[in-house]
């Protein structure tokens, strides 16, 4: 019965979804254009928020655990598991005040309203998965930019969603190169718990009264671990160890 109700749900909530990023495509372009980065950055915010009303639609909740005082003015490189695109919005939303910035698939970078413009002008790095020579550079330029920028870099080491929330293992390399090359970060591991039940029967229809869930753990300074492996392997620990 309740995947039943999800079909006509899942209509009402991709319409909203679209018009949404269809609204916020020129809202973006003007501030951008028009007022500079901060204008753009506020709209993005704005944009983020309201996808997460959409969910209301699906029954969906969003909710993000922090017991932690994260530093501000200061670079971050927040690490998270990767459940679905569901991830991002609210995740950006959270930690908003960080100017969080993501390591992107290229494709992405074309064709989404919205999505592709933010990521194109709002400081995500987009590189081919396919080309290391295109990847490494372009994810070399992005550390420079947030260590430079003191902005917040945030990185899904599994590589791929997982689509039934059992975490993957990390893939180090980019991990690696952030961490060469935003030397005064703090690492922020972040453990995602349910997004991927919103897309437990395929795209159609949704899975529906989800509680999607962020914890945020504690900072750890990049430049106090001499070992980056021990590093790395904490940050996993830490996060799967929170998976449900």
């Amino acid at each position: 019965m309740l995947k039943l109700l999800s079909y006509p749900l899942t209509a009402i909530y991709y319409l909203c979804f679209f018009l949404t990023l269809v609204i916020f495509h020129p809202i973006q372009w003007i501030c951008f254009n028009l007022f500079g980065y901060q204008a753009h950055k506020l709209s993005v915010d704005a944009l983020q928020y309201c996808l997460m009303l959409c969910g209301y639609v699906l029954g969906t909740r969003f909710s993000c655990i922090n017991a932690h005082d994260i530093p501000k003015d200061t670079p971050i490189i927040f690490v998270a598991n990767h459940q679905s695109l569901h991830d991002i919005y609210p995740l950006t939303w959270y930690m908003r005040k960080h100017h969080p910035k993501f390591i992107s698939k290229i494709e992405l970078g074309k064709g989404i309203p919205s999505v592709s413009y933010n990521l194109r002008h709002g400081g995500a790095a987009l590189i081919d998965r396919k080309n290391p020579r295109q990847s490494l550079p372009a994810l070399m330029k992005f550390g420079e930019y947030i260590e430079t920028n003191k902005r917040a870099a945030v990185i899904f080491p599994e590589g791929t969603r997982s689509k039934t929330g059992k975490p993957k293992p990390f893939q180090t390399k980019g991990l690696e190169v952030l961490f060469k090359k935003i030397p005064s970060a703090y690492v922020v591991p972040v453990s995602i718990n349910n997004s991927w039940k919103m897309l437990k029967y395929g795209k159609y229809p949704m899975g529906l009264g989800n509680h999607v869930t962020f914890t945020i753990h504690k900072p750890l300074k990049v430049s106090t671990f001499a070992n980056k492996e021990e590093l790395i392997n904490s940050i996993e620990t830490t996060i799967t160890n929170s998976i449900h």
